[in-house]
């Protein structure tokens, strides 16, 4: 089974991405490549961000029905 991306290894990357982009000297062939790198990148982090803002709707969701509902766990 592959290894779901991390997070933080994926704005790490993003980050390291956007530092070659702006202080090396690449030829327009690798700086194509690396900015369709960080476009993926990007793309990921945003799909995580949407799943995570799901899962935290939904746990906040089902602690306001249990608190209206009296419960206390």
């Amino acid at each position: 089974m592959a290894k779901k991306d991390n997070y933080n290894d994926m704005v790490i990357n993003l980050q390291e991405v956007l530092k070659n982009l702006e202080e090396k000297e690449l030829n327009l062939e690798d700086a194509m490549k690396e900015y369709e790198v960080g476009v993926k990148l990007v793309n990921k982090i945003y799909k995580t961000l949407n799943t995570l803002e799901g899962k935290l709707t939904t746990i906040k969701e089902n602690v306001e029905v249990e608190i209206e509902n009296g419960n206390d766990n």
